[in-house]
């Protein structure tokens, strides 16, 4: 029978080249995946031509630039890989966050966005996930305190010093404010977002965090997450997405 001849190595076999395949497409959801694919397919069949057709100078040209693929790649996604590393690292070691911590502060934020929105107050709160934060955070002013609605609203008003920054908030504790994030470099960013967008996107394509922003202009309310940026979503949605990226076994690959 079938099932005889079945081996643990079998299941463990099917499981590995069903991961590669989930990592695969997720991956070639990027432009820029998808753009050095093309490249790489277009080198490869030149390289045959090249071959086939004995031009030896060609066909020695493309065989170093093959030869280089895998530095080039290493190059360019070097901060995926990073991040992939850094991330699943953090998921071994790291416990996860009671539920009744991660309510705490999805209400906290939930109540503040909703009362910064109406007032067409901007506002950046970022919320730290599997990985650290410090590499990517300029300046900042330490708070350590618990996550309130009424705290997060008064930093972020006119008046305050710090009102400009960022936020982070970290396993249930707001622990810096008044943070400068890394702007996004990628140009298909749409030119419409102003710089708390751009500085959310940016530090979401560094790491795993989750990233809530309050228009100024609007008043609308966005997440960011992996790069990607839901905009003008309302409070029942933010709600589920908080609940969603900061319970026990969040997900990774951001929401668009």
């Amino acid at each position: 029978m079938i099932l005889d001849a079945f081996r643990w190595t079998d299941l463990l076999d099917i499981a590995l080249v069903a991961l590669l395949i989930h990592r695969g497409v997720s991956f070639l959801r990027s432009a820029l995946a998808l753009r050095l694919l093309l490249a790489l397919t277009a080198v490869l069949l030149l390289a045959v031509i090249s071959r086939l057709s004995g031009l030896w100078t060609l066909q020695w040209l493309l065989n170093s630039l093959l030869g280089s693929a895998v530095v080039v790649a290493v190059v360019i996604f070097h901060t995926d890989i990073r991040r992939a590393i850094i991330t699943y690292g953090r998921v071994l070691s790291s416990t996860p966050q009671r539920s009744s911590d991660v309510v705490g502060v999805v209400d906290a934020v939930s109540a503040a966005v909703a009362s910064l929105a109406a007032r067409n107050i901007g506002s950046l709160i970022v919320l730290e996930r599997q990985m650290g934060l410090e590499p990517f955070i300029e300046v900042g002013t330490e708070i350590d305190a618990k996550v309130t609605s009424e705290l997060l609203t008064s930093i972020f008003l006119p008046y305050s010093p710090i009102h400009d920054g960022a936020v982070i908030i970290k396993r249930g504790k707001l622990v810096l404010a008044g943070c400068f994030l890394p702007l996004t470099r990628n140009p298909e960013v749409s030119k419409t977002l102003g710089t708390r967008h751009r500085a959310a996107i940016g530090l979401t394509e560094l790491v795993d965090a989750a990233v809530v922003v309050v228009s100024e202009e609007t008043g609308s309310i966005s997440i960011v997450t992996g790069g990607k940026i839901t905009v003008d979503i309302d409070l029942a949605e933010l709600r589920r997405f908080l609940v969603r990226l900061l319970g026990p076994y969040p997900e990774r690959d951001g929401y668009a």
